[in-house]
């Protein structure tokens, strides 16, 4: 088995990792998720899996894909469950933004800029999670954020084909997840 695929292998091993607990503190009530967010990243994260597929970004899009799948199951969890359902007008907009960036890459027939638009949709729907979360600061798992910054680096480098398409989304991800654990971690010393 060549590298890329036992680096991919590791991060769905790391993304099972991550939201099998995750799953469970939102099944429990602990973790209660904000549903723009995960539709959001769901619908992101599928659409730039395509696209990284298009590109033939190889074994490093099977996480992505993975991944992309289980977050529009917590989608609908935190739906069902209850979850953080408070939509503000800035919530709406960056759930419009991720729905009207779906057809740019019919339109434009390159995956480039679908997965540009994506990713810039992607980060926005943090948005409403930062917001909950410097309210809220223990109301999402610091463990299942540093799994994900984790899994993304593996990602990078287990892209069989290394463009802006493959590679803009996981690098980016990485950076905001970055961002969101400092956030955290700070606002719970301080709270």
């Amino acid at each position: 088995m060549a590298i890329k695929e036992i680096l991919s292998g590791i991060a769905m091993l790391l993304t099972f990792i991550a939201f099998a607990p995750y799953i469970r503190s939102v099944l429990n009530g602990t973790v209660k998720p904000h549903i723009f967010s995960w539709a959001i990243w769901g619908i992101t994260t599928c659409s730039v899996f395509f696209a990284q597929l298009a590109d033939n970004g190889g074994a490093g899009a099977w996480a992505i894909g993975f991944s992309g799948s289980i977050t529009l199951f917590i989608a609908i969890l935190a739906y069902n469950k209850r979850g953080d359902i408070s939509i503000t007008p800035s919530d709406w907009a960056f759930f419009s933004a991720a729905l009207a960036a779906l057809p740019i890459w019919f339109f434009t027939n390159n995956p480039i800029w679908a997965v540009m638009v994506l990713t810039t949709v992607d980060l926005l729907g943090f948005g409403p999670t930062i917001r909950k979360t410097w309210h809220h600061p223990y109301s999402e798992s610091l463990t299942f954020m540093v799994l994900f910054l984790l899994r993304n680096l593996l990602v990078l480098t287990a892209l069989e084909h290394y463009s802006v398409t493959t590679a803009l989304f996981p690098a980016a991800v990485a950076a905001a997840l970055t961002g969101l654990i400092a956030m955290m971690v700070w606002r719970r010393a301080n709270t």
